[in-house]
């Protein structure tokens, strides 16, 4: 189930989302709480470069519970000037900073302020609380953007 806006606002104040905000409007995009979604903003400035990947993260910090499952979604007004956001999941459990994975898909470069909204966030809820949160090699990974790990054989 797809959680609406009180639900992640219930969850948020329980300290899944930090910092929290009701609706704000920033570089004329909006973050913060939408119906079904939260907007997330960028941290830094950063230049995305026409047909290459960077990797970003966000203002705010996540601690997911353990029954909801949180996926990762390009923001309409940014997807319209083809900067996009590789869609990806934040499991249950899973608790830190978020980077993200951007590219930008002109022939010219764009330079991203940080504060601007860049993604935005769908929650939906499991049926019931998963037996293996997350506690993987990005489990509490710092604010800043987090080059991939691999594991060991």
């Amino acid at each position: 189930m797809i959680l609406p806006a009180q639900a992640i606002r219930r969850l948020a104040q329980a300290g899944m989302i930090e910092p929290f905000t009701e609706r704000g409007v920033a570089f004329g995009r909006s973050y913060g709480l939408g119906p079904c979604t939260y907007d997330v903003r960028l941290k830094q400035d950063i230049w995305l470069w026409p047909f290459w990947g960077r990797l970003a993260s966000t203002i705010e910090t996540f601690d997911i519970p353990n029954d909801i499952v949180v996926e990762v979604k390009d923001k309409s007004s940014n997807a319209r000037i083809f900067v996009l956001v590789q869609n990806t999941l934040i499991d249950p459990g899973f608790k830190g900073g978020l980077t993200l994975e951007l590219t930008r898909f002109l022939p010219w470069p764009v330079r991203l302020r940080a504060g601007m909204p860049i993604a935005q966030l769908k929650f939906s809820e499991l049926t019931e609380a998963t037996e293996m949160p997350y506690r993987g090699k990005y489990y509490g990974q710092s604010a800043e953007p987090e080059p991939a790990r691999y594991e060991a054989a």
